[in-house]
């Protein structure tokens, strides 16, 4: 395991790196995620097998530390990846990365672009929503307040993630989790849709095909970005379909 110091306090990101070739690619889960269970397969996958890879969790998730006098914004997140990934001496990468861990690539792109030569987001938070009881993720985390969540709604999030996203969720710092939950539901400082419309770098996104058509297609289209629907999965489309998903990662560094 490798870490690196990314705040004033010291506090370090962690990732596990599989040995081998130039360029790397980065992994980023999503909220109350890890990307050492969520990728290592993906990672391994024949097709992409022999990459120098980075399996990262970011502050506040998995392995990295838990502090808890950080904001855990989108920029904040981003900016600690970007630090986590030079002290790796990763030049330009390909991100790959999750959901929540999507948004913040976006956000990372933008703020640090001599890190990033393209990004595979997988079903990433392109949006601001409004939190409420009836969502099941980040939504419904960020419903509560800070006290609410740390006194009751932890244990009532365990009920409602359910065991598979709970294995990973309950590693979370809790004040992490609820923060990354009401910054990812407000959105960045630019919201990552009109960010990520205005990378200048090779972007793919891949979401499930049974969601039906992408929100918005049409212009990510236009601004050039891939949108590939991947049949067989949901939302964590890496574990569904790791071929399908494999294919794509290659098709975008073509």
């Amino acid at each position: 395991m490798r870490s690196a110091p990314v705040t004033p306090g010291g506090d370090l990101i962690r990732w596990v790196e599989l040995p081998g070739a130039e360029p790397a690619r980065v992994y980023v889960h999503g909220l109350g995620a890890s990307s050492l269970p969520y990728f290592t397969e993906a990672a391994l996958h024949p097709l992409l097998a022999g990459r120098r890879s980075l399996l990262v969790d970011l502050l506040g998730f998995g392995v990295s530390d838990r502090p808890t006098d950080f904001d855990y914004t989108l920029e904040s997140h981003a900016d600690a990846l970007a630090r986590a990934i030079e002290a790796a001496g990763v030049g330009r990468a390909q991100l790959i990365a999750h959901s929540m861990g999507g948004s913040v690539a976006i956000v990372l792109s933008a703020r640090h672009p001599h890190l990033v030569r393209s990004l595979v987001l997988l079903d990433a938070n392109l949006d601001a929503v409004t939190p409420g009881p009836h969502w099941t993720g980040s939504g419904r985390i960020a419903w509560y307040s800070e006290e609410e969540f740390l006194a009751s709604g932890w244990a009532e999030t365990e009920r409602v993630a359910g065991p598979h996203w709970w294995s990973t969720m309950r590693l979370a710092g809790r004040e992490a989790l609820h923060r990354s939950a009401v910054h990812l539901c407000r959105g960045s400082e630019q919201l990552m849709r009109e960010q990520l419309l205005g990378l200048g770098i090779p972007r793919t996104f891949l979401y499930p095909a049974a969601d039906g058509p992408l929100p918005g297609a049409a212009e990510l289209a236009e601004a050039g970005v891939s949108l590939v629907a991947v049949p067989d999965s949901g939302h964590n489309l890496m574990l569904d379909n790791p071929d399908a998903f494999a294919r794509a990662v290659v098709a975008a560094e073509s």
